[in-house]
């Protein structure tokens, strides 16, 4: 894993002209270039950003870091990016937040799965287990999968109630109960097994893994996000909270992802 971190060095109040400046000279760089297909946010930092700024609940946070969503979203297809997968809400999170906080985030999720429903072309997929969530959001998450399924554009996927070794369980459930349906044994079974078989009965079956992967915060972990899909991926950590991210952070990421030379252990 690379330990390469992006950080927003001081920021003009604004988009200045220096600024505007800078991005284009970013955008510019990268014409060419080869590009990420699939890009994976592991949104953090809103809670602390809300807290830094001294408001009176996380919600706020949660709040402005949505606002954020659909235009680092935006920067990606403008960008030519076709998947975009962000984890918003780990299974993990549905044990340990406080209820309060809880609900206000299951609120944030609905709203904003519905919003991007009706934005450009995209196509919303939901990843992750529904079991744990509260129905309205299930509905909200289904509705927004179900009206955009014949969508062609940013294909995004909301990860929420999302767990890697979840998913991977599931997936192996998915294939032994297939499997035995089909009247194989077990033992058949131990002789088919391919890695491929397992990546076709992921949350994201049938989709590319994602190229690179970006986290938010300064934090330095993948928190249980997509452990089988990033086994090649490339890593890019940014110092600014979520809400906080601007679209030069994302450029750099973009930049630094085009300069590496993926192996793939040749």
């Amino acid at each position: 894993m690379a330990n390469r971190r992006g950080t927003p060095g001081e920021t003009p109040v604004g988009r200045t002209f220096l600024y505007d400046l800078y991005q284009k000279r970013l955008r510019r760089d990268l014409t060419g270039r080869e590009l990420p297909h699939h890009v994976a946010m592991i949104v953090d930092g809103n809670r602390r950003w809300a807290k830094q700024r001294m408001l009176e609940t996380a919600a706020h946070g949660h709040r402005a870091g949505a606002a954020k969503i659909r235009e680092f979203l935006t920067w990606c297809d403008d960008l030519g990016i076709k998947v975009v997968t962000l984890y918003l809400l780990s299974a993990d999170n549905l044990t340990n937040r406080e209820d309060a906080e809880l609900n206000a985030l299951v609120d944030i999720i609905a709203e904003l799965a519905d919003d991007l429903s009706k934005f450009r072309d995209w196509r919303v997929q939901h990843v992750g287990a529904d079991d744990g969530l509260p129905e309205p959001l299930v509905e909200s998450l289904r509705r927004a999968q179900s009206s955009t399924s014949g969508h062609s554009g940013l294909h995004v996927n909301l990860a929420v109630g999302y767990g890697g070794r979840r998913e991977i369980a599931d997936a192996m459930r998915s294939i032994v109960r297939h499997h035995g349906e089909n009247g194989g044994t077990l033992d058949d079974l131990a002789e088919v097994l391919t890695p491929e078989m397992i990546a076709d009965h992921l949350y994201t079956g049938g989709q590319p893994d994602p190229d690179l992967v970006i986290r938010t915060s300064g934090e330095q972990r993948l928190s249980d996000f997509m452990l089988w899909q990033s086994a090649h991926s490339e890593f890019y950590f940014v110092e600014a909270f979520y809400p906080d991210l601007r679209e030069v952070d994302f450029l750099r990421a973009v930049r630094d992802f085009a300069n590496r030379h993926r192996r793939y252990g040749s």
